[in-house]
């Protein structure tokens, strides 16, 4: 009950205030679709609580944001790990491409290297090294069973490696150009000087004995394998001459040389059969001779 100005006035029910609001929102329903008369209203209202509207929001925006933000770190993480592991394995197959290739150009060369001194040649796989510093010896994979034999000349694309000094069914052990206890007869390119290449323990270097003063010998002679002895077959490679100390309280000159084949850095090696070219190639005379007679 409310009293103005001595009257007493009784408000509206409930039920008839919802009565009246129900028809007066109605009928503003019915004028805002027919005549679009409340969109300023509707309008201005929206700029007044967009701020609100905003404020409201900014709890959920803050909690998707740092969901995404935690979410996509460890995305990001797991994504970096997989590329990291993939990039490793990727670098390891081309180091192993790499290799494969470089192991395939090695053959090819000690392939093309063969026929120049041998009708017969095999590739051996270098087993071991000797661990003993001043000895200069390789276990090879061939053997007796592969027709080897003591003496034969061990080479690769670029010179005389060394001899087999000991054979075994599968395996054999060839003693290099560089151990101190191996010599193999030489001559110069230059000017055809014969003289005898001896090992020095070093892995480097090896040395020609022997030679006074007066030998026609220089820094930077070719020396190939002269032939004599059988053992080596003529015209290989043996090493460059790199170094000349002339003592003049020595007899002889120290005379040093960089061995021509790769000794310590391939994998394989090749054991050729020098005599069947040697026989090969006397029997070419006779029969050369037999025509010119």
């Amino acid at each position: 009950m409310i009293t103005l100005s001595g009257w007493s006035i009784k408000p509206p029910s409930t039920l008839t205030r919802f009565i009246f609001l129900l028809f007066l929102s109605g009928a503003l329903m019915i004028m805002d679709h027919r005549g679009h008369h409340l969109e300023k209203i509707r309008s201005g209202l929206n700029i007044i609580f967009y701020p609100v509207q905003v404020v409201a929001a900014l709890p959920v925006r803050a909690g998707d944001f740092i969901i995404d933000f935690f979410h996509g770190s460890n995305e990001l993480r797991r994504e970096y790990g997989q590329l990291h592991q993939e990039n490793l394995l990727l670098q390891g197959k081309l180091e192993k491409y790499e290799a494969l290739e470089a192991d395939n150009a090695h053959l090819r060369e000690l392939l093309n290297a063969a026929p120049r001194v041998a009708d017969r040649a095999i590739v051996a796989e270098v087993l071991e090294v000797s661990p003993e510093p001043f000895t200069r010896k390789i276990v090879i994979t061939k053997g007796a069973r592969d027709g080897v034999y003591n003496g034969q000349p061990v080479i690769d694309a670029y010179g005389i490696i060394g001899q087999v000094t000991e054979v075994n069914a599968y395996t054999s052990k060839a003693t290099l150009i560089t151990d101190p206890s191996h010599a193999i007869p030489v001559q110069s390119t230059r000017n055809g000087l014969r003289a005898l290449v001896f090992g020095t323990g070093s892995q480097d270097y090896v040395e020609v004995p022997y030679l006074t003063a007066a030998s026609d010998i220089q820094e930077g002679d070719e020396l190939v394998s002269s032939g004599l002895g059988g053992t080596f077959p003529a015209g290989y490679p043996v090493g460059k001459v790199v170094r000349i100390v002339n003592d003049p309280n020595e007899s002889f000159l120290k005379i040093l040389v960089k061995p021509a084949a790769h000794l310590n850095h391939n994998s394989e090696v090749m054991l050729i059969w020098p005599e069947l070219k040697s026989a090969s190639i006397n029997a070419e005379k006779l029969k050369s001779g037999g025509r010119q007679k």
